[in-house]
């Protein structure tokens, strides 16, 4: 069995993804597919106290994340997915750096249904784009109960009321600090608890 040790190594060097050539996608893509294989919870949403939390992204093939570091003046610092379970929350968080004192926020904010049990439907419901230094931005954690409690920002603080932004993600894997996920885009998640 190719144990989580491994498929950390494999991904380490390639920046979430950014920097992976053909070879590592291929070689990460095998590693998750084997860890996959030996998931310690086959119901995933059932073990909610693990899902809850906030996670950081390690490795993605998602090209709408990956695309933020090609913006001008723009690098891609920390992602993170926060999931409350109490309310069937997630918040994607996107720290973005470059010019000094102007560190910039992509924010989605979304609710998720369960359909199965390792399957959830998510609709994103709130956008927040900004200077980190205008929302005040200091953690994820922080962030996300300014969210919820009601807080409107200096920034492009707007509602998703398209039908079209909606997908579904599996959890294929999650143990105590790492989770995997696989979107409706194709795209692949590795994520670990903060």
């Amino acid at each position: 069995m190719i144990g989580k040790s491994t498929l950390i190594d494999v991904i380490a060097g390639t920046n979430r993804g950014l920097l992976a050539n053909v070879g590592q996608q291929q070689a990460i893509l095998a590693a998750i597919a084997n860890l996959e294989d030996f998931n310690p919870t086959p119901r995933p949403l059932a073990a909610s106290h693990l899902l809850e939390g906030n996670w950081r992204l390690l490795y993605t093939t998602s090209k709408a994340l990956l695309n933020i570091d090609r913006l001008p003046f723009c690098k891609l610092g920390q992602i993170y997915q926060c999931i409350r379970v109490e309310t069937n929350s997630v918040y994607n968080i996107a720290e973005i750096y470059g010019v000094p004192s102007l560190e910039g926020l992509v924010s989605v904010a979304a609710k998720f249904q369960p359909v199965s049990e390792r399957r959830v439907q998510v609709k994103f419901q709130r956008s927040i784009i900004g200077l980190q230094r205008l929302i005040s931005y200091t953690s994820p954690g922080e962030f996300i109960q300014q969210i919820e409690s009601g807080k409107k920002f200096t920034a492009f603080d707007f509602p998703i009321q398209s039908e079209k932004q909606q997908g579904w993600l599996d959890i294929t894997y999650i143990d105590d600090d790492l989770r995997i996920g696989r979107g409706n885009e194709g795209s692949v998640f590795v994520l670990s608890k903060t």
